[in-house]
């Protein structure tokens, strides 16, 4: 099975990958609590239109190794470096997936564009999660912090149910099976607590705007008007108000999880946009 290691922090990190097909590379990000697993609906895809496609573990999550700090962003993004730099890729185009936004778009203010092609943020937290007094449509703090509560207290039982909120499942229950729910909690369940938490802080508090004029590559924003988890009126709209060179997306009664609930037409727009 194939790790890199990344060596620059401080402590070594194993991040496991999978590497599939040939051509242009499309490197996937995945969001929280999940693994790489949670893009099973595009790799197929992907691959089968002519790109390579690579997805991998974050950090504490999958069987990546799980360190005990280091979860900040640009922790984070340093893993998603390693794979750049240590697979030699070149015209790459980075897909992040909500948390995974962060990713994306904290690769270009430390590491910049040269081996980046384009980038798309799919149901993306970007750029604001937590409410300020210049963003007052976020989530309030006492929110993120019963989140960050119910995680140290009980977290299989936060996780349980949380991909219910993720689908809109009482609305979509002939798009996502009650077997793709305890999928999910299997996979969100495994991942390190630590990282879990630590992973949680770093989406909810961390702010993106003033890096929103470093991702200088065409991409494409991609969000359901329907996602409860993350509203469409404090993410992805943002975010393409910042982003100079965007395609905008709204996929209509789409929730969060769109990657399942809306596969086909995440796909037509992601193949779309590659091909261009």
């Amino acid at each position: 099975m194939p790790f890199i290691t990344n060596k620059k922090g401080k402590e070594p990190v194993d991040i496991f990958y999978e590497d599939y097909g040939s051509g242009q590379p499309v490197i996937l990000i995945h969001g929280w609590p999940l693994s790489r697993k949670s893009w099973e609906q595009q790799v197929w895809k992907i691959v089968e239109e002519g790109y390579r496609c690579i997805s991998y573990d974050r950090r504490g999550f999958g069987i990546s190794s799980a360190p005990w700090g280091e979860y900040d962003y640009s922790a984070l993004t340093s893993d998603l470096n390693t794979l750049v730099e240590g697979l030699d890729l070149k015209d790459a185009v980075l897909v992040g997936f909500s948390m995974g936004g962060g990713e994306v778009v904290r690769y270009f203010t430390d590491f910049g564009s040269d081996r980046i092609a384009k980038a798309a943020l799919i149901s993306s937290i970007i750029p604001l999660v937590k409410k300020k007094e210049d963003n007052p449509d976020g989530v309030p703090e006492s929110a993120l912090d019963d989140i960050k509560d119910a995680l140290q207290k009980d977290r299989v039982g936060f996780l349980k149910n949380f991909h219910k909120g993720f689908y809109n499942y009482d609305k979509n229950k002939d798009k996502v099976s009650e077997a793709q729910l305890d999928y999910d909690f299997i996979i969100a369940s495994h991942a390190s607590p630590r990282a879990t938490i630590q992973t949680a802080l770093a989406w909810m508090h961390t702010d993106f705007r003033p890096e929103l004029k470093n991702v200088t590559v065409p991409t494409l924003i991609v969000h359901g008007d329907a996602d409860e988890t993350v509203p469409l009126a404090t993410s992805a709209e943002q975010a393409a108000k910042g982003i100079a060179y965007n395609t905008f997306e709204v996929i209509e009664g789409a929730p969060h999880g769109l990657n399942v609930t809306h596969a086909d037409q995440l796909n037509k727009i992601l193949i779309d946009f590659l091909k261009k």
